[in-house]
């Protein structure tokens, strides 16, 4: 990269400013699977667009489009944090997806529980259960990128966690597991909130955070894509597969029959069977 590129400034999604820096493209095109020839081919047509001002979206979708014409594949893990803000707007698609997570790291789930806390009763999101610990998940999906969980939201979570704690602590069957409470966001979360979380033992888990042990991550290891990741699907259609709890890529083929009934053609079914696979594979 060159001097000129090392002073261009980029406007964040949450309107903030700060330099372009190339290595933070290219490190997202790598954990995509990127090969090297691919990097530089898409970092060389990023350079070539640039100037003060350009959005963190526009260089977003000039790396993707050209992702597009080398490796479907590719370009589909690239774009997981867009799919991820995707499943809404209510935000219950987002639960349903935190839970197969849950399932798919040895717990046993429910999704929106009614719970009797020792005070008032709670409509719980996700409860996630392995036999050691029982985790009481709250989401909060947010529609925008730039939107952040301030330390408000844990304050609140915490207080309802505390609540259902003392039932749970009553209960012999749960006498030998640990409680712990959760708060999950598809976007970030401001200082404060992390601060108060650690402050009180409260986990908290985002896009990115806690390094090494992020969403981004989970979802990687898992390999668990949500269909609002493929491109072959209409924004109606993905939503129509949400609403028949189809969340993940991989509950697709498994659920051919699904789609016919739900009126796809067979030629479209073909195709997004195929996005799918190349996904996950």
């Amino acid at each position: 990269m060159n001097e000129q590129h090392r002073t261009i400034v980029v406007t964040k999604n949450t309107g903030e400013k700060d330099v372009f820096d190339a290595e933070k493209l290219k490190t997202a095109l790598r954990r995509s699977g990127a090969t090297e020839a691919e990097v530089d081919l898409v970092e060389q047509e990023v350079l070539d667009n640039l100037y003060n001002g350009i959005t963190t979206k526009k260089i977003y979708r000039l790396a993707y489009n050209l992702l597009r014409t080398k490796s479907k594949r590719t370009a589909g893990r690239y774009r997981l944090k867009s799919a991820v803000m995707n499943l809404g707007p209510s935000g219950y698609p987002f639960e349903k997806f935190l839970g197969r997570l849950f399932k798919n790291r040895g717990y046993n789930v429910t999704v929106n529980e009614i719970i009797k806390g020792k005070c008032v009763t709670h409509e719980t999101d996700v409860v996630a259960n392995n036999g050691t610990e029982q985790i009481m998940v709250e989401c909060k999906f947010h529609s925008s990128i730039a939107q952040k969980s301030d330390v408000k939201v844990p304050l609140y979570i915490q207080s309802r966690f505390l609540d259902i704690k003392a039932v749970w602590e009553q209960q012999p069957e749960l006498k030998n597991v640990r409680f712990v409470g959760m708060v999950a966001t598809n976007t970030r979360f401001t200082e404060d909130a992390k601060d108060f979380a650690r402050c009180v033992g409260l986990k908290v888990i985002s896009w990115d955070y806690p390094a090494g042990n992020s969403l981004r991550e989970w979802i990687d290891e898992s390999g668990f894509y949500p269909i609002t990741a493929l491109q072959s699907l209409r924004k109606k259609d993905k939503e129509l597969l949400l609403e028949n709890n189809l969340v993940l890529c991989r509950e697709l083929e498994p659920h051919r029959q699904k789609l016919r009934e739900l009126n796809f053609s067979e030629s479209t079914i073909k195709k997004i069977l195929n996005e799918a696979a190349h996904l996950i594979s």
